[in-house]
């Protein structure tokens, strides 16, 4: 998976996203909270690739992304590529900020309040950066990002 960023502010996000043959734009609001409004739109590989090229900040997002189950609810687990190396992030999707959920054993510090991990910063961020001294393993760097999922459209 490949995304990019077209704008970043902090009212909210524009992005594309490529995976695979299927590719969206993306626009999220960038609260500061576990609920956040978001709204997909698919559009034409083609014109992602374009605009990923051409148009998005550098350097994009590169990312494999595993779902993994864990007593009733999927996590989202995103391991970042390229200048995002050694950055692992679990996300899970609620329907409010009150249903309970379990914590896997592998799960990492909450960061859902941290701007610092919204991938939306990840283009201009140092954050992630390999340093010589530090040696991770996707398991235990896991960060947790809790994401409310909002009302039904």
């Amino acid at each position: 998976m490949v995304q990019g960023y077209l704008a970043n502010t902090e009212r909210g996000s524009i992005r594309v996203r490529l995976e695979g043959d299927r590719a969206s734009l993306n626009i999220k609001s960038m609260t500061l909270d576990v609920t956040r409004s978001e709204f997909d739109y698919p559009i034409p590989v083609d014109e992602a690739e374009i605009i990923l090229r051409s148009l998005c900040m550098k350097p994009l997002i590169e990312k494999t992304r595993h779902y993994l189950e864990h007593e009733g609810h999927t996590w989202e687990v995103d391991e970042f590529h390229g200048d995002n190396a050694g950055l692992v992030v679990a996300e899970i999707e609620l329907r409010d900020r009150t249903e309970p959920f379990a914590k896997p054993a592998w799960l990492g510090k909450e960061v859902s309040d941290d701007p610092r991990y919204y991938k939306g910063r990840l283009p201009a961020s140092t954050l992630w950066q390999p340093r010589s001294n530090h040696r991770c393993r996707p398991a235990v760097a896991a960060q947790a990002l809790l994401r409310v999922l909002p009302p039904s459209r």
